[in-house]
């Protein structure tokens, strides 16, 4: 007999602002079920980052169903786990945790999925022959196997950490073939943009606890497409200046809102509407999620 109750909850650090406990909420208010979504934040805790395995197996204890992983934990969880799923396994990162019976701890990533759905709605056309992308991280891992996988001719990821760049690279041609990835130090950004067709920010920088902008605002041009990975706020500083140097910009909402449709259905076996989980993130943010503006 199906389960109507579940009790989940999200992992990270400066969590506060997320829309992640509306939108699985809401969903599941619409599905008639019981559903408890928990932030856990480990700066409020005060311990570090690192900290995460032990926060994994109380919760499991705690008779939690399921647990969403973002920043900085989407890499040091993978130890903790009793299993990852394939995509998991092959991007080394994690942002679902599944308590399957007897209390396993299954790894998956829905980061891949929700990108793809959102960039392939949103910037269907978009040129993709050279792509940049900023962070090399656990988002950064799964957007790019994402932007690859949508047809990308090569993706040259940018990241301050030079050996992270490096290993995804490496990762990704091991994957999808040599030649497709290449690393580069921020250096590098105003002229790796100046001959690219699109940029994609993975990193911090833009959320409600790291505002700025990750690149100088004047390499940014018309004709260079920016996918933001950021959704809290939807209208970060990048999709600001991106907008007013006049590229076609696509806000972090889509993602989240995708990704959060798997997740859904990991946790509770359950299709989600992402249609209206995305529409939810448009309504509790004020503007319309996951659009080119």
């Amino acid at each position: 007999m199906a389960k109507d109750s579940y009790l989940v909850g999200l992992i990270g650090a400066g969590v506060g602002p997320s829309l992640s406990p509306a939108l699985h909420e809401r969903e599941a208010d619409r599905q008639g079920l019981r559903y408890l979504y928990r932030l856990i934040d480990v700066d409020a805790l005060g311990v570090a980052p690192q900290a995460v395995g032990d926060l994994v197996r109380a919760a499991r204890d705690l008779g939690f169903d399921g647990l969403n992983i973002t920043h900085p934990c989407k890499q040091l969880v993978i130890e903790h786990l009793d299993a990852l799923s394939p995509q998991a396994e092959a991007l080394g990162a994690v942002n679902t945790v599944v308590f399957e019976a007897g209390g396993r701890a299954v790894g998956h990533n829905t980061d891949v999925t929700g990108f793809a759905a959102s960039f392939a709605r949103g910037l269907r056309d978009a040129p993709l022959e050279q792509v940049v992308q900023i962070g090399a991280g656990g988002a950064g891992a799964a957007v790019a196997h994402a932007t690859l996988t949508l047809g990308a001719e090569r993706v040259t990821v940018v990241d301050a950490l030079a050996d992270r760049a490096v290993g995804l690279a490496d990762s990704l041609n091991r994957h999808f073939g040599p030649g497709r990835a290449r690393a580069a130090v921020p250096g590098l950004l105003p002229d790796l943009l100046a001959g690219a067709d699109g940029l994609v920010h993975a990193t911090p920088t833009g959320m409600a606890a790291h505002p700025g902008l990750p690149l100088p605002a004047e390499s940014l041009r018309p004709e260079l497409w920016v996918a933001e990975v950021v959704y809290r706020p939807l209208e970060t500083e990048l999709v600001r200046a991106a907008r007013e140097s006049g590229c076609a910009v696509l806000d972090g909402g889509g993602m989240a809102a995708f990704q959060a449709a798997d997740s859904f259905r990991l946790f509770t076996g359950r299709e989600a509407d992402a249609a209206r989980m995305l529409a939810d993130i448009g309504e509790l943010a004020g503007s319309s999620a996951g659009q080119v503006v």
